[in-house]
């Protein structure tokens, strides 16, 4: 989880996502970036659990783009835990690898393969913490509003309680964002994940907040990020879900408490329920570049498992 690394270190990755997007797309550095390539004879397993569109592209494309090998392995390649132990699974996978990254059900499965892999291993995604979106929404805040003006900005995370609003919990109050959370009663975040996002507001002076009450997170808000009420695994949960979630869709009546400026993400896929058209695709939208820079934030953060080994 991002809780792992300090404030430091957690610019230090989107500082180097925006130098390499920079360095890439610039036509002046085109042909340097071409060459640009510290990952070369290097490897990263990719173990996919749960299918996903926005994560094997970044991690596959800005892995090959740094001159690396990835290696996809879905669930009809390797069944973690099942014809093999996560143990015995993590051994031999980093005996081929580089890096491992993990885009799991449960947390524990990352954790293990962490403790036993003798490689660094990346949390792709858990039913816990969802660390690399987390990276890209905090790049395209930075993006958005300048390195200098961003601490003391008001996130409004609302919606359903799991990985995304964990991976908002633990990290927001650390990079100096206040935050309020809201979440519909039965649905709220983890305790022990509240516990962490307090513990880090009160380290940087920063104000955090848990509600049932929508109107109470986004009064305020500079930025309102929601994300999918019904995750892959809980499908059958759906209509005591939408039940539940009514009154939870990001509409620009709802935000009529929010500063003026306020922006709006999504991780995608978004689901109408969630969010309205006219929020979704209007200018306070910053889903696309919120997308595109799960790309350049997945190359930074390999590059950071390689430490000193690599030179931009």
């Amino acid at each position: 989880t991002l809780d792992d690394f300090t404030e430091e270190e957690v610019e230090g990755i989107l500082d180097v996502s925006i130098e390499l997007k920079r360095w890439f797309k610039s036509g002046d550095l085109r042909k340097e970036a071409s060459a640009l390539q510290p990952l070369l004879g290097r490897s990263v397993a990719l173990i996919f659990q749960k299918r996903s569109t926005r994560t094997r592209l970044s991690m596959e494309t800005g892995i090959s783009k740094l001159g690396g090998q990835p290696i996809f392995l879905g669930s009809d390649d390797i069944q973690l835990g099942v014809n093999e132990s996560l143990s015995d699974s993590a051994r031999v996978i980093s005996r081929f690898n580089d890096v491992i990254a993990a885009r799991v059900f449960g947390h524990h499965s990352v954790e293990e393969l962490a403790s036993l892999s003798s490689v660094p291993v990346i949390n792709m995604l858990s039913d816990k913490f969802h660390p690399l979106q987390l990276l890209a929404d905090m790049m395209t805040l930075k993006e958005y509003y300048g390195s200098e003006n961003t601490k003391g900005r008001t996130i409004a995370y609302v919606g359903d309680g799991n990985n995304m609003a964990h991976s908002f919990v633990v990290t927001s109050p650390k990079l100096g964002y206040n935050l309020r959370v809201a979440t519909p009663n039965g649905f709220s975040t983890l305790e022990d994940v509240q516990e962490m996002g307090r513990r880090e507001a009160k380290n940087k002076g920063t104000d955090i907040l848990f509600t049932e009450d929508a109107q109470e997170a986004v009064e305020g808000a500079d930025v309102i990020v929601t994300d999918t009420w019904i995750s892959m695994g809980q499908e059958s949960e759906k209509n005591a879900r939408l039940k539940a979630f009514d009154g939870y869709q990001v509409t620009n009546e709802m935000a009529k408490g929010a500063n003026s400026d306020w922006i709006f993400l999504h991780c995608l896929p978004r689901k109408p329920e969630e969010v309205s058209d006219e929020v979704f695709y209007s200018d306070r939208s910053l889903v696309w570049d919120e997308a595109e820079n799960r790309m350049w934030t997945a190359m930074a953060y390999v590059l950071m498992c390689q430490g000193d080994d690599v030179v931009l």
